[in-house]
């Protein structure tokens, strides 16, 4: 009787999907939470959210920019 040959299978003949286990530290989870809950509460209560008070930079930006097309 003859013995068996035990061949090792390459890993990239699986016909199954090997399954990936993904750990996430601690912070991954909590630091969205608390910014959508921030997020949430500053909705839910838009008293407590202030605009700023001066003018955009963007409207500034815009407004140099017509003004040094229109010295052209």
């Amino acid at each position: 009787m003859s013995a068996r040959a035990h061949t090792r299978r390459d890993p990239a003949d699986r016909t199954e999907p090997a399954a990936v286990e993904i750990q996430l530290p601690w912070w991954a989870i909590a630091l969205p939470a608390v910014a959508f809950a921030a997020l949430l509460l500053l909705i839910l209560n838009p008293a407590d959210a202030h605009a700023a008070s001066s003018e955009p930079v963007v409207t500034h930006l815009l407004e140099r920019v017509r003004a040094v097309l229109a010295t052209i």
